[in-house]
């Protein structure tokens, strides 16, 4: 089990990772071998039926984003796109007031001719209006049960009062009259005694009509005088269970058309009033009536509903679809104990209302008077024939321009008022028949937008096909649309190998030893791969070594939903890096309201802020009590200006403030006056400050402050006359030097002079070069 859900979800996670989302390219991850199904993948996809057509790369295919068809060498005029268009065939103008004689128009544009790819929606607007003193039809339609003689009788003196109150509301109305009690079958009427056939009410000793289902009594007629006269001429009848015929009554008064006397052009009315509630649907099975309502008119010669005996009661469903076909608003006017029933039929059958009626009909005047206003105060869209491939999205603009999403209807207007729906239609498939209809229009209207569709599903070069091509291997098979379908038994794109040439070759499928032909991902037909397909996305390559849905995921998204895979790894789209593009390379978040970058006190890193600098905090690192000061900051951007003499743009990464060169600086409001020595100790002053539209300004003083340097003459000469100085004074100390030595010499040389004992001519130190000695043997002098 666990397994199971992990491959789930593992598929669901590359399912969204080829979803159409910005960076992915679904239209080559679906491996669309034909045109039809490469324009059924997804509305942005194109295909190339150009013969020789070949992609420079192997990530793109003849079914491909319409720009890179184009930009693989595909010719405009052999692509395949279609796109969704819409034609406005009839657009009369809204009528103001409805005028005799005149074509009155209540809804805007009337004729709409789409074409709709699928998936492609296509959105047109769709005004109402109510006009003013538009045509009235009032079918009053009574039940005639014997609860309702007191209803009778009231109305016997209300019919012109009727007629009065309708006149303020339009000045061009027809009242008819019509009744019903019950089917004259058993269980639902008294069969015994013989008498009570003919007079029902003959155990109450009063006369009563015998039971009758439906019957027409008057035709929709100006002359309001015939309708009192012929509510005058009604007597009441009398059914055997409480419930009563009303539904069978309801659904011949719309459908007898031509006997009732509906009008194209006008407002159609019908009050249905009893006191109690109604048969539906399989109930005339108590009875053995199993055959169901066919909603078509049976009033026989004498006006009678002669198939009430013979047909079920109509359902809900087949009451509302005759109600707007026939273009009927039903006013249920009831007593209070059965007015939540008919509250919760009003639910189910749109442009219905309910009223409740007093016990003796007395404010059926005022309750058909409010009624009436409550239908022409609300404008409801209905839709009548959409395909099963379409779709409808509704959004309404009301009174005052209020826009509604999601809504087809306006309530609480006024004659006169225009509003108007924004319709978005949509296609999702594409049925066999490509030529569709429906109408659209609003509850209670005549008037309805008709609305004609042709499905784009089909590729016009298929129009072109030639069977037997000589560029499928000599007849093989049938070109169409750039390729080749191959006759049975042949393979190949060119149809080129038999089915018995189908060899497979590790040499020519296989891009190493032990390694499955084709990766095993693929089929070795004729010496060449044939990548399988995948519901996943593309497979490609010599050796089908490649994909495009193998690559690092972000938040559920293949790279990030901004790059596309190429072969397990991810192409970043421009302004996007990372192993799996989720690294924004847009600055523009990390820019603080100095146009720093990360307020200068950090690195911008995939749009966020990394802040460096020591005590700088926030989404910008705009916050640093013990950080420098706004001179400190701008004076590296100054300095960088200064430097490249304001002429290279090296300098913009730093400073993206703007810059103004000035002789002197002007006050400005809260502008900041900044101060600085340069490297040669000039003085550069600058000022900060925001303009009237919160630009940034960086004025600059053109010159700095810069100190005089030395005369060089002067410095020449003065180190020139130094050295001689010091020569000199060296020389003269030397001179000193042996002067005092050579005086102390001589002196110390009298001092030893003058304490000698001997003079010049005896001196004790000398010693004569003869000697004279006595020899004792020889007497004489010897020398």
């Amino acid at each position: 089990m666990g397994s199971s859900l992990r491959a789930v979800f593992t598929h669901c996670l590359l399912f969204l990772a080829v979803s159409p989302v910005r960076g992915s390219n679904i239209c080559t991850s679906r491996g669309a071998s034909t045109c039809m199904q490469c324009l059924a993948v997804h509305p942005s996809c194109a295909w190339c039926s150009q013969q020789d057509f070949g992609p420079k790369e192997a990530s793109t295919s003849r079914c491909d984003l319409k720009d890179n068809l184009l930009k693989a060498g595909c010719a405009s005029k052999e692509l395949e796109f279609p796109v969704s268009s819409l034609e406005v065939q009839e657009n009369r103008t809204l009528s103001t007031k409805a005028t005799s004689g005149m074509d009155v128009t209540q809804i805007q544009p009337q004729r709409l001719h789409l074409k709709l790819r699928p998936d492609d929606p296509k959105k047109f607007t769709v005004k109402v209006r109510q006009v003013e003193d538009y045509p009235v039809d009032l079918y009053y339609l009574m039940d005639l049960s014997n609860s309702m003689k007191d209803d009778l009788n009231r109305l016997r003196s209300l019919g012109d009062e009727l007629a009065r109150t309708m006149g303020l509301i339009t000045s061009n109305l027809r009242m008819g009259f019509g009744a019903f009690v019950d089917k004259t079958v058993s269980p639902y009427m008294f069969l015994t005694p013989e008498e009570a056939l003919k007079n029902p009410c003959n155990e109450m000793s009063t006369f009563c009509l015998p039971q009758f289902g439906f019957k027409h009594v008057l035709m929709l007629t100006d002359q309001v005088s015939r309708f009192t006269e012929e509510v005058k001429k009604q007597e009441v009848s009398r059914n055997r269970d409480s419930p009563e015929g009303g539904f069978d009554a309801i659904i011949q008064a719309i459908v007898c058309k031509e006997k009732v006397g509906w009008r194209h052009d006008a407002s159609h009315l019908l009050v249905f009033t009893t006191d109690a509630t109604t048969h539906t649907a399989l109930d005339g099975r108590l009875a053995g009536i199993v055959l169901p309502n066919d909603g078509h008119c049976h009033l026989n010669a004498d006006n009678l509903y002669d198939k009430t005996n013979t047909l079920d009661y109509p359902s809900l469903a087949l009451l509302t679809q005759k109600l707007s076909e026939n273009n009927i608003n039903l006013i249920f006017a009831v007593t209070k104990h059965v007015v939540p029933l008919y509250q919760n039929y009003s639910k189910l059958m749109p442009g219905t209302v309910v009223g409740m009626l007093s016990d003796d009909s007395g404010n059926v005047i005022e309750l058909i008077q409010e009624a009436y206003t409550k239908i022409r105060s609300k404008v409801e869209l209905e839709v009548s024939d959409l395909p099963e491939d379409l779709s409808l999205s509704f959004s309404a603009t009301c009174l005052n321009g209020e826009f509604i999403p999601g809504v087809r209807s306006c309530s609480g207007l006024a004659i006169g008022d225009t509003v108007s729906f924004s319709v978005e239609v949509q296609a999702h498939g594409c049925p066999k028949d490509k030529h569709r209809t429906f109408t659209l229009k609003p509850i209670g209207f005549k008037d309805a937008l008709e609305i004609t569709v042709d499905f784009q599903c089909e590729c016009s070069c298929q129009a072109q096909a030639e069977p037997g091509s000589t560029f499928c291997s000599q007849g093989n098979g049938t070109y169409e649309c750039g390729t080749c379908k191959c006759h049975v038994g042949r393979l190949g794109p060119r149809c080129e190998c038999s089915e018995m040439d189908y060899v497979t070759s590790d040499q020519n499928c296989s891009r190493e030893l032990n390694v499955p032909p084709c990766s095993g991902k693929g089929d070795c037909i004729c010496g060449q791969c044939s990548c399988h397909r995948s519901d996943y996305g593309k497979i490609y390559g010599q050796y089908c070594q490649c994909n495009d849905f193998i690559c690092p995921l972000y938040k559920g998204k293949l790279c990030a939903g901004n790059g596309v895979c190429d072969c397990g790894q991810c192409n970043c789209n421009s302004g996007w890096t990372g192993d799996n593009c989720n690294c924004s390379t847009n600055t523009a978040d990390c820019m603080s309201d100095l146009k720093l970058l990360c307020s200068g006190r950090g690195h911008c890193i995939c749009g966020v802020c990394d802040c460096t600098q020591p005590g700088a905090y926030g989404s910008k690192c705009e916050r640093c009590p013990t950080c420098p000061d706004v001179c400190t900051f701008k004076k590296e951007c100054v300095e960088c200006k200064r430097r490249q003499l304001y002429e290279d743009n090296s300098c913009n990464i730093m400073c993206s403030d703007g810059m103004e060169l000035v002789d002197l600086l002007i006050f400005h409001k809260n502008a900041v006056n900044c101060t600085y020595k340069d490297e040669n100790d000039c003085v550069v002053h600058f000022q900060y400050y925001e303009d009237v539209s919160s630009k940034s300004i960086l004025s600059i003083i053109k010159e700095a402050e810069c100190p005089k340097g030395p005369d060089t003459l002067v410095v020449l000469m003065s180190v020139m006359g130094a050295i001689l100085l010091l020569g000199l004074g060296a020389l003269l100390v030397w001179k000193l030097l042996i002067t005092i030595h050579d005086r102390r010499e001589f002196t110390k040389f009298e001092e030893e002079r003058a304490r000698a004992k001997w003079e010049a001519g005896n001196n004790p130190l000398y010693k004569g070069a003869t000697s004279v000695f006595t020899n004792v043997t020889y007497g004489g002098n010897a020398q």
